[in-house]
């Protein structure tokens, strides 16, 4: 079995920098999405929490009907006793029982005026909870038509770029397969800890791309040379020359054109 040929220093750069354009432009898509999926999620979240809202109140508001129904009823039982005692003291034998069932009477009417009393209190509860519930309404359908907007937006966003963003991971990933695994692993962990993502920058107006720290005359010389993998002392970057890194992105540009 033929052994594998080991990849010169070159074509590890010239690897290493492809990854870093293709996760670049993954890099530019999700930017241009931006925060709107974690604000659809809040507005989902919000207008969820103002659905329940909603029906709470809908709910204390049928106790509060269910409850002047049951004073209404107490009323009328109570003036059918009413009636009944207002017979009964036409044929009693007594005082005392006279004093008895009119104690009972004004019981009763007690229990009416209670009643009374009662369902206007829960009539001006009804007011104020139709008013809550009333701009609780508006609010919510405001909250919905701003969420189906910001979907649409989303959605408008993804079916242009989603189809791209998948090729790209997928290329992104085989990549990887075709680099070192230390390679990889540094490469990460370098455009982890930088600033936009860049662990592969070329070398610009003598400095490393994205800094203002200029590289000796000697270093960027063993760039060019690609002989090894060399490091910006500052920023840690992994340092291309800028004719590797012109030739990558021409080469690049192709591919994104057909994604």
């Amino acid at each position: 079995m033929a052994k594998k040929k080991e990849a010169t220093v070159e074509e590890r750069l010239r690897a290493l920098y492809d990854l870093q354009l293709v996760d670049s432009r993954i890099d530019e898509i999700r930017n241009v999405r931006g925060e709107l999926p974690l604000e659809v999620r809040d507005l989902e979240d919000e207008v969820a929490g103002m659905n329940t809202r909603f029906e709470k109140l809908e709910d204390s508001l049928d106790v509060i009907k269910s409850e002047i129904s049951s004073k209404k009823n107490l009323i009328e039982e109570a003036k059918a006793l009413i009636k009944k005692y207002n017979e009964q003291q036409k044929n009693v034998r007594n005082n005392r029982e006279y004093n008895s069932i009119s104690k009972e009477i004004e019981f009763q009417e007690l229990e009416i005026q209670l009643a009374e009393k009662n369902i206007n209190e829960h009539k001006v509860q009804i007011d104020q909870k139709k008013d809550v519930i009333a701009q609780t309404k508006e609010r919510l359908k405001e909250r919905q038509l701003h969420l189906k907007h910001k979907k649409s937006e989303l959605d408008d966003i993804l079916a242009e770029t989603e189809k791209e963003e998948q090729a790209l991971i997928k290329k992104s990933d085989d990549f990887k397969k075709s680099i070192e695994e230390r390679l990889v692993a540094a490469y990460t962990r370098i455009r982890t800890n930088v600033k936009n993502g860049l662990a592969v920058v070329p070398i610009e107006r003598g400095a490393a791309g994205g800094s203002f720290f200029t590289i000796p005359p000697q270093v960027q010389m063993e760039i060019a040379a690609r002989k090894k993998i060399i490091t910006d002392e500052h920023s840690g970057r992994i340092l291309v020359d800028a004719a590797l890194a012109d030739e990558e992105r021409a080469k690049m540009e192709k591919l994104f054109a057909k994604l």
